[in-house]
């Protein structure tokens, strides 16, 4: 399902890329993952855009940003999306981010005004010496390969996905370079113990959803462990089975969960 698709200025000069599905209702705007991309969120979308109004765009180095190669700082990942924000002409009542897009969510929510939080199994924190092998070597292959030869790579890869995720999976990578991932991790200083976002969520101003994967979550089980003690303050929930991309496997259940929430924020997280 395609939206109507516009670009917009972010504040350094670049050109970003907006997309937008559905006409009324509450607003939603949405922020993807490393290799991931706005078209990410189609099937997601396809669910909610009937009663609201969705907004996705693309991270600089994914997608039509692929050759956006920097600054990848989790600053300047804000920044865009507060442009972003600012492009929708509407004030966000639930921003969504997965991954690195939920960390980029968490931080900006407050700086965009947007009214409720959903993360899903965001990046909380990067210990040390993980990055590389985390989220780096696994790509350094298909990232070498050129042109079409790389897009039948991705398609090979993700073969067991819907449809829709693995074209929105070529779209998000098919033009992308290894050094935007590197440039996440080396710019924000993940080997020095930069990249820890706890504190933030300690005592986080809007009400705030956090999903995380049964299975191969980003979030290590101390973090998880750390985040059910924020019980009161962040609503947690574990999708059993899911994996990291728990939206795309565990889509109806994460609808069900974001639809709870959204019928309960007003009575602050459980």
């Amino acid at each position: 399902m395609r939206g109507a698709v516009q670009s917009f200025p972010l504040e350094d000069g670049v050109r970003g890329i907006l997309e937008r599905w559905g006409d009324t209702g509450p607003v939603v705007l949405c922020v993807h993952g490393i290799t991931s991309s706005r078209r990410g969120w189609e099937r997601l979308v396809d669910r909610l855009s009937d009663s609201r109004r969705v907004f996705a765009y693309d991270q600089r180095g994914h997608g039509d940003l692929a050759e956006v190669t920097g600054p990848m700082t989790l600053e300047q990942s804000v920044r865009d999306l507060e442009a972003a924000a600012r492009q929708t002409g509407v004030p966000v009542d639930l921003l969504v981010g997965h991954s690195w897009g939920g960390a980029v969510a968490l931080l900006g929510a407050s700086r965009i005004g947007a009214r409720a939080v959903v993360a899903l199994d965001p990046v909380l924190r990067v210990r040390p010496g993980t990055f590389a092998a985390d989220y780096v070597e696994e790509l350094r292959d298909v990232l070498s390969l050129p042109g079409e030869e790389r897009i039948a790579r991705i398609r090979e890869m993700y073969r067991d996905l819907d449809p829709v995720d693995r074209e929105a999976k070529v779209h998000a990578m098919g033009r992308m370079s290894l050094g935007v991932i590197e440039g996440i991790g080396a710019e924000n200083g993940v080997e020095e113990g930069k990249w820890d976002l706890r504190p933030l969520l300690s005592g986080y101003p809007a009400p705030l959803l956090v999903l995380v994967s049964g299975t191969d979550s980003v979030i290590d089980p101390e973090d998880r462990k750390w985040l059910e003690d924020l019980r009161g303050v962040v609503r947690v929930r574990t999708i059993e089975g899911a994996g990291h991309n728990l939206h795309r496997s565990h889509l109806d259940r994460v609808l069900e969960e974001i639809r709870a929430f959204e019928r309960d924020s007003r009575k602050g997280p459980g």
